[in-house]
Parts: C-alpha cells; sequence; structure tokens
C-alpha cells in the first residue's frame, strides 16, 4: 500500500465548477471568490474580472509540510477557454503544478486538459509532468436514448494528444502516493453498497461496439492527510456512489480520520433517487465538513444541509478557496 505521509496544511482552488456564489456567507475556512480577487488588487467589482461557471470541475490543490509545497491539478473542467480565463482571473501561476490528475474519462473534467499543460510548460522549463491516468479512461463514452440510439460524448484527450503536449501519462488501475508522498491517488473503488449503482445509461464503446457501462470502473479519488485533522477526499463525480468512495478511503487508510469530502457526488438526474440513503450512508464517517458542488444537485444540498446542518455543509462555487 502507498504511504500517505501527513501534510501541515491544505489549499484548494476551485478553478471551475457549476455554480458562482460569492454572496452567500461562508466558515472562516473558505474564501469567496469576490473577496479573494479583492485581497489580490481587484479595485472595481465587474463582470469582466470575474470567474465563469460551466459544467465541470477542476481543482488546484497544494499542500504544506514544513517549507516544502507541493502542487497538483485535479481535472480541469469542461473546456479550454473556461479554464484559462478562471485561472488568469484569479491571478495563479501554473507553472509551479507538479502534476495532473484525471478523475474519470468525461469531457466535462478533462475538457481543459491540453491548454492547462501548455499554461504549466509556458515558462520553457522541459521538466518532468506526470499525469495521472486509468487505463479506460481513453474509451468512447455515451449514453443510451430511450429510443436505443448512443447520444456521444465528446472523447478525453488521448495518450498520443497528451504526450506532444509534454505530459508523461501514468496510467494504472493501482494507488499510488505521488508528491513526495503528500497526495494519495486511489486504485479501482470496490462497488460495494446496494444502493450506488453507478449511472444508469451510460455506455462504453468496446471491441464488441457500444455497451452499458454504469460503473465507470476508471473512475478514482484523490487523498490528503492534513495533520492533526485528518483525510481529505476529493471525489470530482462519484459515479461510484460517494459512501463506496469514502468506505474505500477508510479500508485504504484506516488510522487516518475521516475529515472532509469535496467534489461532485452526482445525486441529481437519474440517482436523485437514492438521494435518502446516501445521507443515511454519510453518518457512519463522522465528517467534519462536507463541501459538494459540480454534480450533486440542489436536492441533495438541501438534503446534506437538513440532516448535517450549515457548520458541516458548505457548497462549492467557483472561485472559492479553501484552507485545511
Amino acid at each position: 500500500m502507498p504511504t500517505l505521509q501527513p501534510v501541515d496544511r491544505l489549499e484548494i482552488h476551485i478553478l471551475v465548477d457549476n455554480a458562482t456564489d460569492s454572496l452567500s456567507s461562508v466558515p472562516g475556512h473558505v474564501e469567496p471568490e469576490f473577496s479573494y480577487l479583492h485581497r489580490k488588487g481587484m479595485r472595481v467589482l465587474s463582470g469582466k474580472c470575474i470567474c465563469c461557471a460551466n459544467h465541470g470541475l477542476s481543482c488546484l490543490v497544494t499542500a504544506h509540510r514544513g517549507n516544502e509545497a507541493r502542487t497538483l491539478l485535479f481535472d480541469t473542467g469542461p473546456e479550454p477557454d473556461t479554464f484559462e480565463r478562471n485561472t488568469r482571473q484569479l491571478g495563479i501561476d501554473l507553472t509551479g503544478v507538479e502534476a495532473l490528475v484525471l478523475s474519470h474519462g468525461h469531457w466535462d473534467h478533462a475538457g481543459g486538459m491540453l491548454r492547462a499543460i501548455d499554461m504549466i510548460r509556458s515558462d520553457g522549463r522541459n521538466r518532468d509532468l506526470p499525469y495521472y491516468a486509468h487505463p479506460d479512461m481513453f474509451r468512447e463514452r455515451g449514453r443510451r436514448l430511450p429510443d436505443g440510439g448512443i447520444f456521444p460524448m465528446e472523447n478525453v484527450p488521448s495518450v498520443a494528444e497528451l504526450t506532444a503536449h509534454g505530459a508523461r501519462v501514468v496510467a494504472t488501475r493501482e494507488p499510488q502516493a505521488v508528491l513526495n508522498g503528500m497526495f494519495y491517488v486511489s486504485g479501482e473503488i470496490p462497488r460495494v453498497t446496494p444502493f450506488e449503482k453507478g449511472l444508469p445509461g451510460h455506455c462504453s464503446r468496446t471491441e464488441k461496439g457500444w455497451e452499458l457501462d454504469p460503473w465507470i470502473m476508471d473512475e478514482r479519488w484523490l487523498g490528503a492527510n492534513v495533520a492533526g485533522k485528518g483525510l481529505v477526499v476529493f471525489t470530482a463525480c462519484s459515479h461510484a456512489g460517494v459512501v463506496n468512495v469514502l468506505k474505500d478511503a477508510r479500508g485504504k487508510h484506516p488510522d487516518i480520520p475521516l475529515y472532509c469530502v469535496m467534489g461532485g457526488l452526482h445525486l441529481s438526474g437519474p440517482t436523485e433517487s437514492i438521494i435518502p440513503e446516501t445521507v443515511a450512508g454519510l453518518r457512519e464517517f463522522g465528517l467534519t465538513y462536507i463541501a459538494a458542488g459540480h454534480c450533486t444537485g440542489w436536492r441533495a444540498i438541501t438534503a446534506l444541509v437538513n440532516a448535517f446542518g450549515e457548520g458541516v455543509v458548505t457548497p462549492t462555487a467557483v472561485g472559492k478557496r479553501f484552507v485545511f
């Protein structure tokens, strides 16, 4: 089992998310977009200065330990222009990013990836830039329509495209510790709960043609262990089911308490029916924080707040900065 080393502090900046919200009050460990931009020098509040929401997710994550800081990029949202605009509006220099992680092979998480690699490498340094992936992420994907037809999704960048832009693709089904053990990239997530059944109607193209693929086994979670607090788990879409994700995280790191889960919980659309079971299932983990956004949906956010309270549940939004 790869060893996950504790870190002193973890900073997360939401570069892409479905929602924008700088007006709602936030807890002390969260900085909303407008406040961040003002602190960084914005003197006139204008639509020309702020980020844009889009259907997808991207998180810039920096772990600090002593004088050491290591940064990785977790997903890049649905398309390059949103990713680049938001990153530049926030004044973020991506040349310090040392690794990229794609959570799973869907367009709304990988559409900005090639632009991100170009921005990371824009300083001209020919350094190693690992891109952690699962081999099945590169399949064609789609949704089966009621009439039996397939509504295809845009493909994620291929290994050849990623390599041509300067990334070193590490495609494996196995878990690994990365960036000096400060981060953990999971392997395949076991599906063990009876109610989390993946994404209905989801298909992948194989050598046999289009086949139903509700489990999306290429999905992985990212983790970091904040000393004195516990494990922060990044789950970009939770197609495995967030309860399955957290069961895997706890099983792989039984000596580290679960502290926060962050990302999309995919409790909207065809999976809204499992909101009650999911909320009940989350109680066993004793989470200090739940930072949910992207594909979670307003019904699930409402149910989570009703169950756990505003002190635990904070919706994510583009431009928000979390510090643990």
